[in-house]
């Protein structure tokens, strides 16, 4: 009898063993939340004295802030196709917003020719994580194409609840999954951006919980038209004043409502003990929007330079969240760059896959490990050929260390700039640093090259 019981014992202990030897070598679930037309300076975590985010803040806390990513294009449909795919918008040529196209009578080019959506015949990070046995949801705004084989179920997603026109109005909208059937529509009592939360609550507690799972959560938010929900504008509107009008209520209003939906996805994990095993992400799709576009201006850039639609800071540096309790250290801040490109190799390599050759993403995984590590990302690069809804105007761009110069396709002048010095760039150097200027210009030269890059047509 005790021969049994000390049997039974040990067979016990090495269940117990092998179940947390699983536990811990388990491919975590990878949520991903991004936020449309969100500045860097638009966050409390990110110094922003005005606009409510606790939960974002505290999600900061939890692990790493970014202060140097960026997004690969400053408008919103190439962005995401960086992040779906690893590679650069002037190499998948699709490089504006889908509905873009606008035109100057007086300048002296065309803005150059552009793919309306995300080709299929390309491999998206939710087809690259479903042979690894993930589950994979999508929520909100798609904006990479329409058709059963352009739309999320079509591009490696099993769960969609993707926005009909792209989130514009906030109580008057539909939803629709698999084959454009419609789930949900709104006409006046439904928050857009708590719909949209509920409808990633709800992915994550149908997942199979012997399987991860990837949640791309897309908010439509704070992107305008800028509408809040009422219930939330009145404590802004009293401290308006307070800060001599420089901040937009209705759009803090909107952000509030965001951060709300992501403290209840942390909440719903912390009870279902899954915070231990979900790498969280939150960024943006490119910068803020900082003119009267559809309505007041709804946000500024802060000290950095322009805003949407601009290959400056303003328009590309983004703010950026990762956390993934137990793993990744608290409270940290990483000031090396990277660009939204490099999300597909650093997640991969994060699951131990064989890291293929990719052109245009290098994998940022060592920063998660030590947000300190000497980490060289090389040069990164921007082509945006066309004239946006935000004024700016056809350009490119090449960040390599702290040097970016920036180049107009219009009149083909260039500003060099030093980023650790000049965070705002004010001070163009090109005619001061002549041999770095030309360096620089020649590499962004060949890389339009090297990618076959779609230019402005010169009338």
């Amino acid at each position: 009898m005790t021969t049994t019981r000390h049997y039974l014992l040990s067979l016990l202990l090495v269940l117990l063993h092998n179940t947390c030897l699983v536990a811990q070598t388990a491919k975590p679930n990878i949520i991903f939340i991004l936020a449309d037309d969100l500045a860097q300076a638009d966050l409390g975590c990110y110094g922003n004295p005005y606009n409510e985010t606790p939960n974002l803040d505290k999600l900061a806390k939890s692990g790493i802030k970014f202060t140097q990513s960026y997004a690969a294009c400053p408008v919103c449909s190439p962005s995401r196709a960086a992040i779906m795919t690893g590679k650069y918008p002037a190499r998948l040529k699709l490089t504006n917003f889908l509905v873009g196209e606008r035109t100057d009578s007086l300048s002296p080019v065309l803005p150059a020719q552009w793919k309306k959506y995300l080709s299929s015949s390309e491999v998206t990070l939710a087809e690259r994580l479903k042979p690894l046995g993930y589950q994979t949801g999508f929520v909100g705004k798609w904006h990479l194409g329409g058709g059963d084989t352009l739309a999320p179920w079509g591009q490696g997603f099993d769960y969609s609840r993707m926005i009909g026109k792209n989130g514009l109005d906030y109580y008057n909208y539909s939803l629709y999954e698999d084959s454009y059937t419609k789930v949900f529509e709104d006409r006046g009592t439904t928050y857009l951006t708590d719909k949209l939360s509920d409808y990633a609550l709800d992915f994550i507690k149908s997942a199979n919980t012997r399987q991860p799972f990837f949640l791309y959560l897309c908010y439509s938010a704070p992107h305008v038209f800028l509408v809040p929900r009422g219930d939330k504008v009145s404590k802004y509107l009293r401290k308006y004043t307070k800060f001599d009008g420089k901040y937009n209520p209705y759009y803090a209003a909107m952000i509030e409502s965001m951060d709300e939906g992501v403290g209840r996805l942390v909440k719903l994990l912390e009870e279902k003990g899954l915070m231990g095993n979900t790498l969280i992400v939150f960024t943006s799709d490119n910068g803020g929007v900082g003119i009267p576009e559809l309505g007041p201006i709804p946000t500024t850039a802060g000290n950095l330079c322009k805003w949407k639609g601009f290959t400056y800071e303003g328009g590309i540096r983004v703010p950026t969240i990762i956390s993934h309790q137990g793993v990744i250290a608290p409270d940290q801040i990483c000031d090396r760059y990277f660009t939204n490109t490099d999300y597909t190799p650093t997640l991969l390599e994060m699951l131990g896959q064989k890291q293929e050759v990719m052109l245009d993403a290098k994998s940022f995984y060592p920063l998660l490990k030590n947000p300190q590590a000497n980490f060289e990302r090389g040069p990164i690069f921007w082509h945006y050929p066309h004239f946006s809804n935000q004024l700016s105007r056809p350009s490119g761009a090449i960040r390599e260390g702290d040097w970016k110069l920036t180049k107009s396709y219009e009149t083909n002048e260039i500003a060099l700039f030093n980023l650790r010095e000049d965070e705002s760039e004010t001070n163009d150097l090109s005619k001061t640093n002549t041999s770095k200027a030309q360096q620089m210009h020649q590499k962004l030269t060949d890389w339009l090259k090297n990618v076959d890059a779609n230019m402005p047509i010169v009338k």
